[in-house]
C-alpha cells in the first residue's frame, strides 16, 4: 500500500527533528547541566566552577566517543575563544553580568561561558555532518571573511559608534541572495534559502537564551530584581552571531575542498 504524502512529510519531519536534536547535544547538556545546579546546589564548589567542569568533561567524552572529530574540536575552540573575548568586553560595558561565585572567573566573566558559544559550533557541526549539508552559490572566500570579521566587530565598535547591525543584514541578504543550502534526510535532499537557515537558528537561540537567562546562567540588567522574557530585538544579534559561525565552519570546509565557490 503506497504511503501517503501527509505521513511520509510527517515521518520526514519527525526524522528531521531527531538529526536536529542529536546535533544538539552538547547545548542540551549545558541547559540541563544550567537546571540541575540552580534546582540542587552542588557542594564544594561554586556553581559556576561546577559547570565549566561539566562542560569540559562533555567535550572530552565527545571526542573521545567520536561524535566530534579532532578538527571539528579545534573549530569549536574557536568559537570559545572567540565567545569568551565577546563575553569579558560585553560584561565590561555593562550589557550584561554573571553575579555569582567562582574561582575560575576572569575580570567577571566565568570561564564555562565560552562554551555556551562553543555549543553552536558544535550544533553547525553536527548537523553539517548528520545532514549531509551542501552550500550552493557559495559567495568568494575575499567577500565572506570581510563580512564575517565587520560583524563580528560591529558586536565591539557599537559601543563607542553607530550601530550598524541592520546595514550589516541587509548587506547579508545581498551577499547570500543566491546561496541555498542542501540537507538530506532518511535519503530524500531538500533544500532552503542560506538566508532563512540563519534567520531560524537565529530565533531558536533566542529561546535557549530566554531558557538559559531563566535557570541563571547569566543576567541582562533589567533582570537585576526578576526575571523576565529577554528583549526580541536579541534576536538579530543572535542571528548575526550565527552567521559568524556558519560562515567560519563554511570557509573551513571550502579550504578543504567541500563546497563549490562561484
Amino acid at each position: 500500500m503506497m504511503e501517503s504524502p501527509v505521513i511520509r512529510a510527517f515521518k520526514q519531519l519527525v526524522r528531521f527533528g531527531w538529526e536536529q536534536a542529536l546535533s544538539c547535544l552538547f547545548p542540551v547538556v549545558i541547559f540541563a547541566s544550567l537546571a540541575l545546579t540552580k534546582i540542587i546546589p552542588l557542594p564544594f564548589l561554586p556553581r559556576y566552577d561546577w559547570l565549566l567542569i561539566i562542560c569540559l568533561l562533555m567535550q572530552w567524552w565527545m571526542v573521545r566517543s567520536g561524535l566530534e572529530t579532532r578538527d571539528e574540536l579545534k573549530v569549536i575552540t574557536m568559537f570559545h575563544l572567540i565567545g569568551l573575548a565577546l563575553e569579558l568586553f560585553k560584561v565590561h560595558m555593562g550589557s550584561w553580568s554573571y553575579p555569582g561565585e567562582g574561582y575560575f572567573k576572569i575580570f567577571g566573566v566565568p570561564l564555562y561561558s565560552g562554551f555556551m558559544y562553543a555549543s553552536v559550533a558544535s550544533y553547525l557541526c553536527q548537523a553539517w555532518r548528520r545532514l549531509k549539508v551542501e552550500l550552493m552559490n557559495w559567495p568568494p572566500f575575499a567577500v565572506v571573511v570581510p563580512l564575517a570579521a565587520a560583524i563580528y566587530l560591529n558586536f565591539f565598535i557599537h559601543h563607542f559608534w553607530i550601530d550598524v547591525r541592520w546595514w550589516l543584514s541587509g548587506l547579508v541578504i545581498l551577499v547570500f541572495w543566491r546561496s541555498w543550502v542542501q540537507y538530506e534526510v532518511n535519503g530524500t535532499r531538500y533544500r532552503m534559502p542560506l538566508a532563512l537557515s540563519f534567520v531560524l537558528i537565529g530565533f531558536f537561540i533566542w529561546v535557549a537564551e530566554n531558557i538559559a537567562t531563566f535557570f541563571g546562567a547569566w543576567q541582562y540588567p533589567n533582570q537585576a530584581e526578576a526575571w523576565s522574557l529577554v528583549h526580541l530585538g536579541k534576536v538579530s544579534s543572535w542571528l548575526l552571531l550565527v552567521i559568524v559561525s556558519f560562515l567560519i565552519v563554511a570557509t573551513l570546509k571550502q579550504v578543504k575542498g567541500k563546497i563549490p565557490s562561484e
